[in-house]
């Protein structure tokens, strides 16, 4: 079973899968993480501290091609794995960062994503841009402004694909949400040590 875990920055996606499969595991059950990053924070600092802004379109083909090669990786894990799959982020979450840039859905991304395996399900956590900068300046590892997230926020919305995403509010601690999305999975109530959302 494939689990899909998208939203903004600052909503918890990775705290909260790293927390359903702590407890899946925990209750001696099967569980794996994968994790679908483009590499974003890492060019993000790397172009603050060159004091250089790589063109929106490059940076989208290094992010896209990043993606892609960690998401086939992620489903050929999968498909090898017997037990729950969660993934942390997806090709969507490429196909919103072009939105907030202007740019093209363009045709590769759909084209793939229509012939990846389906997940179960994709679940987007749900969390007012204010609260997610708010988060992510306490941390201090991103470098997302106001602006970047509410416009990240919308062009989630304005995905096709969005209609279909299951919506869980992401201001619930990580445990609580751990144990909605075990719910989902079909999994029998479990409890986790309940921690402030991050």
């Amino acid at each position: 079973m494939i689990i899909v875990l998208t939203g903004i920055d600052g909503t918890g996606k990775s705290t909260a899968a790293r927390t359903l499969v702590s407890a899946v595991k925990s209750r001696g059950g099967r569980a794996l993480l994968l994790s679908n990053h483009a590499g974003r924070r890492s060019m993000s600092n790397l172009s603050a501290r060159l004091g250089v802004t790589l063109p929106d379109r490059l940076a989208d083909a290094v992010e896209s091609s990043l993606r892609v090669g960690n998401v086939l990786v992620s489903h050929l894990r999968a498909w090898r794995f017997n037990g729950l799959v969660v993934m942390d982020r997806h090709l969507h979450c490429q196909l919103a960062l072009r939105a907030t840039k202007g740019l093209p859905r363009g045709r590769f991304l759909p084209w793939l994503l229509a012939r990846l395996p389906r997940p179960e399900a994709i679940v987007h956590l749900e969390l007012d841009p204010a609260e997610a900068h708010r988060r992510i300046t306490a941390r201090g590892t991103d470098r997302e402004s106001l602006a970047d997230l509410t416009a990240f926020h919308a062009a989630y919305r304005e995905l096709p694909e969005y209609a279909e995403f299951i919506k869980m509010d992401a201001s619930a601690p990580a445990a609580q949400l751990a144990e909605q999305l075990g719910s989902l999975a079909g999994l029998a109530p479990f409890k986790t040590n309940r921690r402030a959302p991050e």
